[in-house]
Protein backbone atom coordinates (compact mmCIF):
# COMPACT_ATOMS: atom_id res chain seq x y z
CA UNK A 1 0.00 0.00 0.00
CA UNK A 2 1.22 3.56 -1.28
CA UNK A 3 -1.15 5.69 1.18
CA UNK A 4 -3.84 5.79 3.43
CA UNK A 5 -6.96 4.86 1.49
CA UNK A 6 -5.58 3.44 -1.57
CA UNK A 7 -8.01 0.79 -1.69
CA UNK A 8 -11.42 3.23 -1.46
CA UNK A 9 -10.01 5.72 -4.25
CA UNK A 10 -9.01 2.27 -6.66
CA UNK A 11 -12.55 2.07 -6.12
CA UNK A 12 -13.62 4.79 -7.16
CA UNK A 13 -11.33 4.71 -10.16
CA UNK A 14 -12.70 1.64 -11.08
CA UNK A 15 -16.00 2.60 -10.72
CA UNK A 16 -15.85 5.61 -12.44
CA UNK A 17 -14.71 3.80 -15.43
CA UNK A 18 -17.11 1.21 -15.98
CA UNK A 19 -19.73 3.92 -15.56
CA UNK A 20 -18.40 6.24 -18.03
CA UNK A 21 -18.51 3.12 -20.69
CA UNK A 22 -23.03 3.49 -20.71
CA UNK A 23 -22.43 7.24 -20.47
CA UNK A 24 -20.19 6.82 -23.92
CA UNK A 25 -22.82 4.68 -25.39
CA UNK A 26 -26.10 5.37 -25.18
CA UNK A 27 -25.97 9.61 -24.83
CA UNK A 28 -24.88 10.40 -28.64
CA UNK A 29 -27.58 7.95 -30.38
CA UNK A 30 -30.76 9.34 -28.61
CA UNK A 31 -29.71 12.96 -28.93
CA UNK A 32 -29.43 12.33 -32.36
CA UNK A 33 -32.58 10.52 -32.90
CA UNK A 34 -34.03 13.15 -30.98
CA UNK A 35 -32.65 15.59 -33.11
CA UNK A 36 -33.57 14.17 -36.03
CA UNK A 37 -36.68 12.52 -35.30
CA UNK A 38 -38.17 13.82 -38.26
CA UNK A 39 -35.34 12.47 -40.54
CA UNK A 40 -32.25 13.89 -42.26
CA UNK A 41 -33.09 16.75 -44.50
CA UNK A 42 -31.46 16.37 -48.14
CA UNK A 43 -29.04 18.43 -49.14
CA UNK A 44 -28.71 20.19 -52.17
CA UNK A 45 -25.23 19.10 -53.96
CA UNK A 46 -24.67 22.44 -55.99
CA UNK A 47 -24.88 24.87 -53.05
CA UNK A 48 -24.56 22.47 -49.94
CA UNK A 49 -27.93 23.80 -48.94
CA UNK A 50 -30.38 21.61 -46.61
CA UNK A 51 -33.58 21.41 -48.76
CA UNK A 52 -35.72 18.84 -49.88
CA UNK A 53 -38.48 18.75 -52.61
CA UNK A 54 -41.47 20.54 -51.40
CA UNK A 55 -44.34 18.25 -50.65
CA UNK A 56 -48.14 19.85 -50.09
CA UNK A 57 -50.04 18.63 -47.39
CA UNK A 58 -54.25 18.52 -47.42
CA UNK A 59 -53.60 22.56 -45.87
CA UNK A 60 -51.67 23.68 -48.78
CA UNK A 61 -48.90 24.13 -46.83
CA UNK A 62 -45.35 23.10 -48.39
CA UNK A 63 -43.34 20.91 -46.32
CA UNK A 64 -39.68 19.49 -47.27
CA UNK A 65 -39.12 15.91 -47.71
CA UNK A 66 -36.36 14.19 -45.11
CA UNK A 67 -34.79 10.64 -45.40
CA UNK A 68 -35.17 8.31 -42.94
CA UNK A 69 -32.78 8.35 -39.82
CA UNK A 70 -32.02 5.02 -39.17
CA UNK A 71 -31.49 4.63 -35.06
CA UNK A 72 -30.15 1.13 -34.77
CA UNK A 73 -27.43 2.15 -37.72
CA UNK A 74 -26.33 4.60 -35.42
CA UNK A 75 -26.60 2.59 -32.41
CA UNK A 76 -24.15 0.08 -34.16
CA UNK A 77 -21.69 2.68 -34.86
CA UNK A 78 -21.55 3.85 -31.66
CA UNK A 79 -21.19 0.39 -29.99
CA UNK A 80 -18.11 -0.07 -32.44
CA UNK A 81 -16.48 3.33 -30.88
CA UNK A 82 -17.14 2.29 -27.46
CA UNK A 83 -15.52 -0.73 -28.26
CA UNK A 84 -12.43 0.07 -29.65
CA UNK A 85 -12.08 3.12 -27.11
CA UNK A 86 -12.19 0.46 -24.19
CA UNK A 87 -9.94 -1.89 -25.94
CA UNK A 88 -7.54 0.91 -26.65
CA UNK A 89 -7.92 2.06 -22.97
CA UNK A 90 -7.02 -1.65 -21.14
CA UNK A 91 -3.96 -2.02 -23.59
CA UNK A 92 -2.35 1.52 -22.81
CA UNK A 93 -2.96 0.24 -19.32
CA UNK A 94 -1.21 -2.58 -19.66
CA UNK A 95 1.52 -1.11 -21.65
CA UNK A 96 2.59 0.46 -18.39
CA UNK A 97 1.82 -2.10 -16.55
CA UNK A 98 4.69 -3.91 -18.20
CA UNK A 99 6.61 -0.51 -17.43
CA UNK A 100 5.93 -1.05 -14.15
CA UNK A 101 7.14 -4.87 -14.26
CA UNK A 102 10.30 -4.04 -15.70
CA UNK A 103 10.85 -0.89 -13.00
CA UNK A 104 10.62 -3.88 -10.69
CA UNK A 105 12.95 -6.24 -12.30
CA UNK A 106 15.59 -3.64 -12.32
CA UNK A 107 15.19 -2.11 -8.78
CA UNK A 108 15.69 -6.08 -7.75
CA UNK A 109 18.72 -6.81 -9.96
CA UNK A 110 20.42 -3.77 -8.69
CA UNK A 111 19.35 -4.50 -5.14
CA UNK A 112 21.04 -8.18 -5.69
CA UNK A 113 24.27 -6.54 -7.17
CA UNK A 114 24.75 -4.48 -4.17
CA UNK A 115 24.35 -6.77 -1.57
CA UNK A 116 26.39 -9.61 -3.48
CA UNK A 117 29.16 -7.30 -4.71
CA UNK A 118 29.62 -4.36 -2.45
CA UNK A 119 28.24 -5.70 0.50
CA UNK A 120 30.32 -8.34 0.86
CA UNK A 121 33.52 -6.64 -0.02
CA UNK A 122 32.51 -4.36 2.89
CA UNK A 123 31.90 -6.92 5.12
CA UNK A 124 35.00 -8.65 4.39
CA UNK A 125 36.82 -9.94 7.37
CA UNK A 126 40.75 -8.81 6.35
CA UNK A 127 43.65 -6.86 7.14
CA UNK A 128 42.58 -3.11 6.56
CA UNK A 129 44.75 -2.50 2.83
CA UNK A 130 43.32 -5.94 1.68
CA UNK A 131 39.84 -4.77 2.42
CA UNK A 132 40.46 -1.48 0.82
CA UNK A 133 41.50 -3.20 -2.63
CA UNK A 134 38.88 -5.61 -2.49
CA UNK A 135 36.66 -2.31 -2.00
CA UNK A 136 38.18 -0.72 -4.78
CA UNK A 137 38.01 -4.05 -7.15
CA UNK A 138 34.31 -4.29 -5.99
CA UNK A 139 33.21 -1.02 -6.96
CA UNK A 140 34.65 -1.91 -10.52
CA UNK A 141 32.44 -4.71 -10.89
CA UNK A 142 29.27 -3.39 -9.85
CA UNK A 143 29.81 -0.08 -11.87
CA UNK A 144 30.03 -1.99 -15.09
CA UNK A 145 27.31 -4.66 -14.23
CA UNK A 146 25.12 -1.87 -13.04
CA UNK A 147 25.78 0.15 -16.50
CA UNK A 148 26.00 -2.94 -18.63
CA UNK A 149 23.18 -4.72 -17.26
CA UNK A 150 20.57 -2.08 -16.16
CA UNK A 151 21.71 0.89 -18.26
CA UNK A 152 21.57 -1.59 -21.66
CA UNK A 153 18.26 -2.83 -20.73
CA UNK A 154 16.55 0.37 -19.92
CA UNK A 155 17.95 1.88 -23.17
CA UNK A 156 16.79 -0.85 -24.79
CA UNK A 157 13.26 -1.39 -22.82
CA UNK A 158 12.34 2.89 -23.74
CA UNK A 159 13.50 2.27 -27.19
CA UNK A 160 11.60 -1.09 -27.81
CA UNK A 161 8.34 0.94 -26.08
CA UNK A 162 8.75 4.18 -28.18
CA UNK A 163 9.03 2.19 -31.26
CA UNK A 164 5.84 0.07 -30.62
CA UNK A 165 3.89 3.27 -29.20
CA UNK A 166 4.63 4.97 -32.21
CA UNK A 167 3.48 1.93 -34.99
CA UNK A 168 0.89 -0.22 -32.94
CA UNK A 169 -1.10 2.78 -31.08
CA UNK A 170 -0.18 6.39 -32.89
CA UNK A 171 0.11 4.71 -36.45
CA UNK A 172 -3.09 2.14 -35.74
CA UNK A 173 -5.22 5.61 -35.29
CA UNK A 174 -3.88 8.29 -37.36
CA UNK A 175 -2.12 6.38 -39.90
CA UNK A 176 -3.64 6.39 -43.69
CA UNK A 177 -1.39 5.51 -45.80
CA UNK A 178 -2.64 7.46 -48.84
CA UNK A 179 0.43 9.75 -49.36
CA UNK A 180 2.89 9.17 -52.59
CA UNK A 181 4.97 6.69 -52.58
CA UNK A 182 9.33 7.13 -52.15
CA UNK A 183 10.90 7.44 -55.47
CA UNK A 184 14.62 7.98 -54.96
CA UNK A 185 16.51 10.42 -56.69
CA UNK A 186 17.75 9.60 -60.13
CA UNK A 187 18.99 12.10 -62.81
CA UNK A 188 18.13 9.35 -65.14
CA UNK A 189 14.57 9.77 -64.32
CA UNK A 190 15.06 13.53 -64.04
CA UNK A 191 17.02 14.05 -67.38
CA UNK A 192 14.40 11.75 -69.39
CA UNK A 193 11.55 13.75 -68.30
CA UNK A 194 13.21 16.89 -69.13
CA UNK A 195 13.70 15.87 -72.88
CA UNK A 196 10.01 14.30 -73.21
CA UNK A 197 8.56 17.55 -71.30
CA UNK A 198 11.11 19.82 -74.14
CA UNK A 199 9.39 17.72 -77.18
CA UNK A 200 6.43 18.09 -76.14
Amino acid sequence: ILYPGQATVQMILVIVAVVSVPCMLFPKPFLLRAEHKNGYAQIDIDDNTESGPAQIDGLGVAHEAHGEFDFSDCMIHQSIHVIEFVLGSVSNTASYLRLWALSLAHGGLSEVFWERVMIAALELDAAPWIQAVAVFIAFGIWAALTFGVLMVMETLSACLHDIRLHWVEFQNKFYAGDGKPFQPLSFKTVMYEHINGSAD
